[in-house]
């Protein structure tokens, strides 16, 4: 099913080829004014196409919140001394697994809080896992021993909340910013729940 972004994208895209070609018609009988007009139209609408149709990619792998929810179960087992795996089982049900070197594991996010000019289009705040990252508790140790990260996110041509920070004509429709990174030790064997809302990110043994 076509997300409503997708439909407005289409429709802009043809009412924008539909002004071209009255553009045209214009143009060849010498009706000049009308021509204007019937380009300056198509233009608007070729932009609105652009604009819903980047939104709509750099949106993916972004997932509508209306409260608190789990976004990832992670399952801890410790290696050895300060080397653990952990097992994604993501919210779509992807699973992936992470060798991180730390005492703990910390995982942030992004989140897209829209306005409400913009909801109308189905657009509603949602997140995005980020990145899982190795910590360690000592300073010294952050200093001198192997450090891990690895992403979370969906590979995208452009991302939504980068774009946010790029530019400031995006305020009035976007709040960009990261949720909260959180962590949590990792030194036994543990289920965990990464949960997400509004407010950010927060780690607790899954129930």
């Amino acid at each position: 099913m076509l997300s409503p972004l997708t439909v407005f994208a289409i429709v802009a895209g043809a009412s924008s080829l539909f002004f071209f070609i009255i553009a045209i018609l214009a143009l060849r009988r010498s009706k000049f004014l009308g021509g204007t007009i019937a380009i300056l139209l198509g233009l608007l609408f070729l932009s609105l196409g652009a604009f819903f149709a980047a939104v709509t990619v750099g949106t993916q792998g972004y997932r509508a919140m209306a409260r608190e929810e789990v976004a990832a179960v992670v399952k801890i087992q410790p290696v050895r001394p300060k080397e653990f795996n952990a097992h994604f089982r993501l919210a779509d049900g992807e699973e992936v697994s992470f060798l991180i070197w730390g005492d703990e594991i910390y995982v942030d996010a992004h989140i897209l809080k829209w306005k409400p000019i913009v909801n109308f289009l189905g657009l509603h705040t949602s997140y995005e896992l980020d990145r899982v990252a190795g910590r360690y508790t000592r300073l010294e140790d952050e200093k001198s021993k192997p450090r891990t990260v690895f992403p979370l996110s969906q590979d995208k041509p452009f991302d939504m909340f980068h774009l946010r920070q790029k530019f400031g004509w995006l305020k009035p429709l976007l709040d960009a910013q990261y949720g909260s990174g959180t962590f949590v030790a990792a030194d036994k064997p543990v289920e965990l729940e990464v949960r997400v809302s509004t407010t950010g990110l927060l780690i607790r043994k899954a129930r």
